[in-house]
């Protein structure tokens, strides 16, 4: 090592990225249970290696859709604030910016979609709040103040720890941290910043440690005897057999497993290219239109990242421009549907990492992990799968009512 900053999308001092790539590292060990000779942290002891991007999944939540219909899943995955805390989960999260038009109408202007890291930018507060300022300023286009930031009117006299604490609490969450738990730093932002726009991902599970756990606990070599030759695992397999099946239901997990596993089973080794980090495919843009034409290429604007690296992309007219997101027509199949949120773009993109993927020496005998062959394809459809999404679904249906009820007096 060392790993740049993801996307290479900053330039850091050598300190800074020390720091980054500390957390790299502490965060790869607190999975230490994980770890095999398939997966190497270090790209530099990966023997003979190949990039790949092969490992790409669509960026509009899985899950919801075993449990709802379409429509709701859409409303869901746009329901402001709740909908990204609660169903934007493929590591890849969304925020509608509104503007109001000539008439005064409150309309959705474009959609802002992030998948940077949660804990890049937190480590980036710690050591440095000038970058980190910098850094939302580039996204922004403005400088925030250092309350938005850290909820306090001048961050430099605190402690690192300090300063990770108060930008948790302000703009980043907790991140399953169990410091920043520990320390009363709440799930999602108390503040407006990160809220109102998509600096950066703030699920907690669409962190650091949750793609290094799938790639890693992908990255081991399965089997399932099959009289006397040993069989590929299948996802139902290996997912069932390690008691996690409700990972199965998203898109990413499932494609990042079996993109490592798949290389494990073949006696190669994974690690990840410089810099780690998940990047944005360039969407399907000849389904939008303004009017009858394409929309303009610069109405979809990628940025954070270079080139097959972008962690940003803010979609929709420029502020200057007279129309709005709704303005924008997506064509499905044989219809065309306005463009009302980050759902429909969502489903247009890919998220997908960087992988090396090393030659190593075959598999011994002694080294297969056998499993039980899974005796039922997963259900991701069962009333336990599918309470949680259910219950935002009522919560919504009651809300829309609610808001209808008060229009209609």
């Amino acid at each position: 090592m060392p790993y740049g900053s993801p996307g290479h999308a900053d330039e850091l001092s050598e300190e800074l990225i020390a720091r980054w790539n500390d957390v790299i590292v502490t965060t790869a060990e607190s999975l230490a249970s994980f770890k095999t000779r398939f997966f190497e942290l270090d790209p530099a002891k990966l023997r003979d290696p190949e990039l790949s991007d092969a490992v790409k999944w669509p960026g509009d939540p899985a899950a919801p859709t075993f449990c709802v219909d379409e429509p709701t899943v859409r409303a869901l995955c746009d329901w402001p604030e709740i909908g990204r805390r609660s169903v934007q989960l493929e590591y890849c999260e969304c925020a509608v910016i509104n503007a109001r038009d000539a008439g005064g109408r409150l309309r959705p202007k474009r959609v802002e979609v992030t998948t940077e890291l949660r804990e890049y930018w937190s480590c980036i507060a710690m050591h440095d709040p000038d970058r980190v300022r910098a850094m939302a300023a580039d996204v922004l286009g403005r400088e925030p103040d250092w309350e938005e930031l850290f909820g306090v009117a001048d961050p430099h006299p605190l402690s690192p720890e300090q300063r990770e604490i108060a930008f948790g609490h302000t703009v980043g969450g907790h991140g399953n941290n169990q410091r920043l738990i520990d320390a009363g730093v709440p799930a999602q932002p108390t503040g407006r910043l990160n809220i109102d726009h998509a600096l950066f991902m703030t699920h907690p599970i669409n962190g650091l440690d949750d793609f290094l756990y799938v790639v890693m606990f992908g990255s081991h070599p399965y089997g399932v005897r099959a009289g006397s030759q040993i069989r590929q695992a299948t996802g139902d397999d290996i997912y069932t057999a390690k008691e996690v099946k409700h990972l199965s239901c998203n898109h990413a997990d499932p494609t990042i497993t079996l993109g490592a596993y798949d290389n494990a089973f073949a006696g190669r080794q994974t690690g990840f290219a410089d810099p780690i980090g998940m990047y944005i495919r360039v969407p399907n843009l000849d389904v939008f239109f303004y009017g009858d034409d394409p929309i303009p290429p610069e109405w979809a604007r990628f940025g954070r990242g270079r080139a097959s690296m972008y962690q940003r992309l803010v979609f929709g007219p420029p502020d200057d421009h007279e129309a709005f997101l709704d303005d924008i027509t997506v064509s499905v199949g044989a219809s065309d549907q306005p463009l009302t949120g980050g759902y429909q773009l969502l489903r247009e993109l890919e998220v997908g990492l960087r992988l090396l993927v090393g030659h190593t020496d075959p598999i011994a005998e002694s080294e297969w992990e056998l499993l039980e062959p899974a005796p039922a394809p997963i259900a991701c459809d069962t009333d336990d799968a599918c309470a949680t999404v259910r219950e935002l679904a009522r919560r919504l249906e009651a809300e829309q009512s609610g808001r209808s009820a008060l229009r209609t007096l």
